[in-house]
C-alpha cells in the first residue's frame, strides 16, 4: 500500500501498526476528534480506506485500539474473549455490593465464572455455601472468613490484600469486612454457569422451613425462630467481629480446626519467577493443597511480555487488576484476534490456544491467570523451539541456526523490557 501524505505527515498502514498499542490509543483519540470535525477528511495518519465516516464511540474506540484498527496479523472470526465487570449489573445492599461475569455475559467462559464483591467495615456476606468451589483473592482491605467442614471442624482467620482463600464445594462459609474501610475481593468459581444470586443462604433456608421442624431439630421452642428474617440477608451491615483468637477458640470447641488451612498468604509469597520484565507467582495444589483451582499472579513492567505460550490442561480465565495490556489469541485455521485490556476486565482463552500478554501502559500490568485444574501447566514457544532439533526447526521457520542456539533452555515466562 502506498504512503498517504497529508499535513506534512507520511504514514502507511504498516506504520500505524508499528506504533504499539499505547501510541495507537492516543492516535485513535486524535482520529476521533478529527472525524468529529470533518468525517470525510482523512486523518493525518490513516489511509483513505481506513476512514470511518459513520458513528464512532470515541471513548470505547480509544480504550480498544487493537479492536478499532486491528494489527495486520489478525485474521478471520474469533469468538469474543473479553468482557468488563464495568458492564455487569451491580447488586447493592446496605453492607456492600456485588456483580459477576459468567457464561451468560461471556459465552465462551464455560469453565469459570468470576464475582467482584465489596463489603463495608462490618458488612457480611451471609453464611452460605455453593455447589462449586470458591477461590478468592483480596484486592483491597481486610476481611474475616469462617468455614466449617464435613466433620464439624472450624476455620476462622483474617485475610489481607493479596491473600487467597479456597472454600471446597458444599462447605458453608462467611466473609465479613474489617476496619477501617472494609474490603473488596474477587471470587472465582469452577463453573462458567455459576450464579452468585442463587446460592444456599442460611436465612433463605430457615425462612422456608416450618418453625416446628426447626424447633424439633434444635430442641428449642418454635418461638425461638420468630425473628428469623423472612427474606435472605445476602449482604448486610452489622458491627465488627470479636477478637480473632477468641472466635477461633469458640468455633473449634469439641471438634478442632480443619487439618488443611483454607487460606494462603500470597501477599508474602516469594515470586516463582523473576526477570527484568516482571514476575509471576504460581499457586496450585503443590503449595496450596486444598485448591482444585490453579492460578498465576503475573506482574509485567511497562513494555514487558508474558511470552507466547499455551496451556495444555485447561481453559484460562483472566482478571486484570491494574494497568493496561493487549493480548492476541490464535485460534488455528489462520484465525487470530487482538484485544486490549485494563483493570476490571475479564479475558478467556480456550484450552491449548496460544497467546501472549503485553504491557502497553506506563505502569505495571498485574493480572490473574485462573484454571479449573489443581495443577498449573503451560508450554512456551521459546522452550518448544529450544528443545526441538534446530535443523528441523530452522527448516520450518528459516530464522537461522544461531538464533535457535541462543534461545534460553529454561522457560522464561516473562520477557525482559
Amino acid at each position: 500500500m502506498p504512503d498517504i501524505e497529508t499535513d506534512d505527515t507520511k504514514l502507511s498502514r504498516r506504520d500505524v501498526f508499528g506504533l504499539g498499542s499505547a501510541a495507537l490509543a492516543a492516535a485513535t483519540i486524535a482520529m476521533v476528534g478529527e472525524r468529529t470535525a470533518d468525517a470525510q477528511q482523512p486523518a493525518s495518519h490513516t489511509a483513505p480506506n481506513e476512514i470511518n465516516p459513520g458513528q464512532v464511540n470515541g471513548p470505547l474506540a480509544a480504550e480498544n485500539p487493537d479492536s478499532e484498527w486491528s494489527p495486520s496479523t489478525d485474521s478471520g472470526t474469533v469468538k469474543p474473549f473479553k468482557y468488563s465487570f464495568a458492564l455487569s449489573h451491580k447488586r447493592v445492599e446496605n453492607g456492600g455490593w456485588t456483580r459477576q461475569v459468567t457464561a451468560r455475559e461471556l459465552p465462551i467462559s464455560t469453565t469459570i465464572a468470576g464475582v467482584e464483591m465489596r463489603l463495608t467495615a462490618g458488612g457480611v456476606r451471609e453464611l452460605h455455601w455453593h455447589v462449586e468451589a470458591e477461590w478468592a483473592i483480596m484486592l483491597y482491605g481486610s476481611a474475616r472468613i469462617t468455614a466449617v467442614d464435613q466433620e464439624g471442624r472450624s476455620f476462622v482467620n483474617d485475610v489481607n490484600k493479596g491473600d487467597l482463600w479456597l472454600f471446597p464445594p458444599g462447605v458453608p462459609h462467611s466473609i465479613q469486612g474489617l476496619g477501617p474501610d472494609g474490603c473488596k475481593f474477587l471470587l472465582v468459581f469452577d463453573d462458567g454457569n455459576f450464579d452468585e444470586f442463587h446460592t444456599f443462604l442460611i436465612t433463605d433456608w430457615l425462612a422456608h422451613t416450618p418453625k416446628e421442624v426447626l424447633a424439633k431439630n434444635l430442641d428449642v421452642p418454635p418461638s425461638t425462630f420468630d425473628k428469623v428474617p423472612k427474606k435472605e440477608l445476602f449482604i448486610f451491615q452489622t458491627g465488627l467481629p470479636g477478637d480473632l483468637k477468641t472466635e477461633q477458640a469458640q468455633a473449634a470447641q469439641g471438634t478442632g480446626t480443619v487439618p488443611k488451612t483454607f487460606d494462603f498468604k500470597a501477599s508474602t509469597m516469594k515470586p516463582t519467577k523473576v526477570t527484568r520484565g516482571g514476575e509471576v507467582k504460581i499457586i496450585d495444589s503443590k503449595i496450596f493443597p486444598v485448591t482444585p483451582i490453579s492460578a498465576a499472579i503475573v506482574t509485567l513492567k511497562p513494555g514487558g511480555l508474558r511470552e507466547l505460550h499455551w496451556h495444555p490442561n485447561a481453559d484460562e480465565w483472566q482478571y486484570y487488576i491494574t494497568g493496561k495490556g493487549r493480548m492476541t489469541v490464535f485460534a488455528a485455521g489462520s484465525t487470530a484476534r487482538t484485544m486490549d485490556f485494563e483493570e476490571g476486565d475479564v479475558g478467556y482463552i480456550p484450552i491449548s490456544n496460544p497467546h501472549y500478554i503485553e504491557n502497553t501502559g506506563d505502569s505495571d500490568l498485574v493480572f490473574l491467570e485462573m484454571f479449573r485444574t489443581s495443577e498449573y501447566q503451560d508450554i512456551s514457544l521459546a522452550e518448544w523451539m529450544a528443545h526441538t532439533p534446530h535443523l528441523l526447526m530452522n527448516q520450518h521457520l528459516d530464522v537461522g541456526m544461531s538464533v535457535l542456539d541462543n534461545i534460553p533452555k529454561g522457560e522464561v515466562v516473562i520477557r525482559p523490557v
